[in-house]
């Protein structure tokens, strides 16, 4: 109960700012109507008008929840209207760049703990590449693909993606396998291990904590990844393609809808990644939250 009620206050709270956002923002228009018409809405009517539009500005939390229901529950998954057709398209991006990023990740993570060459050298490009923003990034990419001869657009995105998920498994996968401190890297020296022994038997399994955290991390940035991957490539499929059609076509139900679908699928995976990591926990003898 303690940690409940943080909770619903805070999303009473963003509720509440929405609702008089979307009142502010959309008013504009019912009192244009109104002057046309030659008359002068009363507050109650200028609520009802701005809370009821079919393209607002802002659209109400009530709109966006009627138009993400329709969108998931009310359309086949095989239709094009479908958020859960465009939720897997995206999907499947994300889960390859999300491979990619750990793949990546860990392998340059080893190597810059392992090598002091790699850590003077691996290490500043990967913090550099990271201040190049991926929105320029992106178009790139599309166009060296494509060049290759990848005709699937499943290719930019998965790069895309992996590109910004590497970054956090990185970084923690560094700070995991230097963890150990000297009295135990000492210890197993003692006892006469070698460097591999020391890795996979200290270092390694320390690295746990630090990688699973990593993970949930890199998960919702490959999401986001494949979201800004489909922007370029002239995707008709996709989260971020749905998006880009709302924006195209004037219709800001599609794009707060699409992008909520983006939020739930972000929150799906986070609780996997947090499933794996208390099962993977308990396989090695620790003790799940």
């Amino acid at each position: 109960m303690n940690r409940v009620v943080p909770i619903l206050t805070v999303v009473i709270a963003i509720f509440a700012i929405w609702y008089v956002a979307s009142f502010a923002m959309n008013r504009a228009w019912v009192l244009d109507q109104a002057a046309r018409a030659g008359e002068t809405p009363s507050l109650s009517e200028q609520i009802a008008g701005t809370m009821n539009q079919r393209r607002p500005v802002v659209p109400a939390p009530h709109q966006v929840a009627a138009e993400l229901y329709d969108g998931i529950f009310d359309k086949a998954v095989t239709s094009k209207r479908s958020l859960v057709y465009h939720g897997f398209i995206t999907l499947q991006a994300t889960l390859w760049g999300f491979a990619l990023g750990i793949i990546g990740g860990v392998a340059l993570a080893i190597l810059i703990v392992l090598s002091r060459t790699a850590d003077l050298t691996l290490m500043p490009w990967a913090i550099i590449s990271q201040t190049i923003p991926v929105v320029a990034l992106a178009p790139m990419i599309v166009i060296l693909t494509n060049a290759l001869g990848a005709e699937s657009l499943m290719v930019p995105k998965a790069i895309i993606a992996g590109y910004l998920s590497f970054f956090p498994v990185l970084v923690s996968m560094v700070k995991g396998l230097t963890s150990p401190d000297a009295m135990q890297l000492d210890l197993l020296r003692t006892y006469g291990a070698t460097k591999n022994q020391v890795f996979w038997k200290l270092r390694l399994p320390a690295s746990m904590p630090f990688f699973f955290a990593s993970l949930k991390i890199a998960v919702a940035a490959s999401l986001v990844g494949a979201i800004v991957g489909e922007l370029p490539t002239g995707a008709i499929s996709g989260l971020g393609a749905r998006m880009l059609i709302g924006s195209q076509f004037g219709n800001p139900m599609i794009m707060w809808s699409a992008l909520f679908a983006a939020a739930i699928l972000a929150a799906m995976l986070i609780w996997v990644v947090g499933g794996i990591e208390r099962v993977a926990s308990r396989a090695m003898g620790g003790q799940s939250a």
